[in-house]
């Protein structure tokens, strides 16, 4: 029997309904539970053969443990050896190489220097730092936010130096972006699962928490939400997510990348809606399946296998030859171009 484990904390509706729903399908030799664990021995295989991972972000103890089970073959939704090491600028800089749009973007230096850090330690830093270039480059309004922050904590909208100074005076020893905001008009969130499935949400992030899913928004351009999908299955594909949401923010008909490091995307069903919640469900269900039935498969121990993630058994299908065919070939000065 193969076991899909469900590891989460605080959160209520997505966990159990994942659970149900793999259940409800009695699929042959798999089955999913809630993750139980105590204390992890290095010789101890996992019990499970998929965790989708809903909490290990913030608990070390989880993070440690599902990396020991990705060594034995676990397949990790999400992979944490990438989310480890993964950050928003590396994630600009990616988008950008892809052709992806993103606002102009700049990393910035710790505020308060880190772990104890001396003015010694940063002596590679340029000081002072050019201020002027990089206000000119990013403009204002903007964003400063941490190079690997989430729920919005510690973002600032800075409209001027003044703001932004003040912001940044307050940042402590957080690594921080700044980034030009955009005007949009329309804002998407996009649920990318299995890197393929894309389900593009209207969103508000100016709204309260729980209003910013808009359910009944107007039309949107079908050409703009057909570039909205590509990029997101792009952005995913290229990062090796398999849990994501995408943020596109528009302004003049282009749909801005603004955040795609989402592996643990708030997923209630008060906040999404009904239908956009069954989607996700769904959707996530048949993954963790899938992957669930694919053969386990330990990655080879050396670090770039453990950054992809263990590779999917795919069946092959045998191909019956085509009889030749026993026409004459075309005379060279007869035959016609098919370009």
């Amino acid at each position: 029997m193969k076991k899909i484990g469900v590891l989460f904390g605080l959160e209520n509706t997505f966990p159990g309904a994942l659970v149900e729903r793999i259940n409800s399908k009695n699929v042959d030799g798999v089955v999913a539970e809630f993750v139980q664990t105590g204390s992890v021995a290095l010789n101890k295989p996992p019990a499970y053969a998929v965790i989708v991972d809903r909490i290990s972000h913030d608990i070390p103890f989880y993070r440690a443990f599902l990396k020991h089970t990705a060594l034995w073959g676990t397949a990790i939704i999400n992979n944490p050896f990438w989310w480890s090491a993964d950050d928003k600028f590396f994630n600009y800089s990616l988008a950008a190489k892809l052709g992806v749009a993103v606002p102009p973007t700049v990393i910035l230096p710790h505020k308060n220097l880190p772990n104890s850090a001396t003015d010694r330690t940063m002596r590679n830093l340029e000081y002072p730092l050019n201020w002027d270039a990089v206000f000119s480059y990013i403009g204002f309004p903007s964003f400063l936010k941490p190079i690997d922050g989430g729920g919005w904590r510690d973002v600032h909208h800075v409209r001027n130096r003044d703001e932004f100074f003040r912001a940044y005076d307050q940042s402590r020893d957080l690594c921080m972006v700044l980034q030009r905001a955009v005007n949009f008009t329309e804002y998407f969130r996009c649920f990318v699962v299995g890197r393929e499935k894309v389900r593009i949400m209207a969103y508000d992030p100016r709204r309260p928490h729980q209003d910013r899913y808009l359910h009944d928004p107007p039309k949107s351009n079908r050409r703009l939400l057909k570039r909205v999908k590509a990029d997101a299955q792009t952005l995913c594909k290229a990062l090796g997510y398999d849990l994501n949401t995408v943020e596109f923010a528009v302004e003049d008909g282009v749909p801005y990348a603004i955040d795609f490091m989402n592996p643990v995307p708030e997923a209630d069903l008060q906040s999404l809606g009904a239908e956009s919640f069954e989607w996700i469900i769904e959707a996530v269900a048949n993954l963790a399946i899938r992957k669930a039935k694919a053969a386990l498969h330990a990655p080879a121990l050396k670090g770039e296998s453990f950054l992809r993630g263990p590779a999917e058994t795919k069946s092959r299908v045998r191909r019956v030859p085509r009889t030749p065919s026993r026409k004459k070939p075309a005379r060279p000065e007869t035959a016609q171009s098919t370009h």
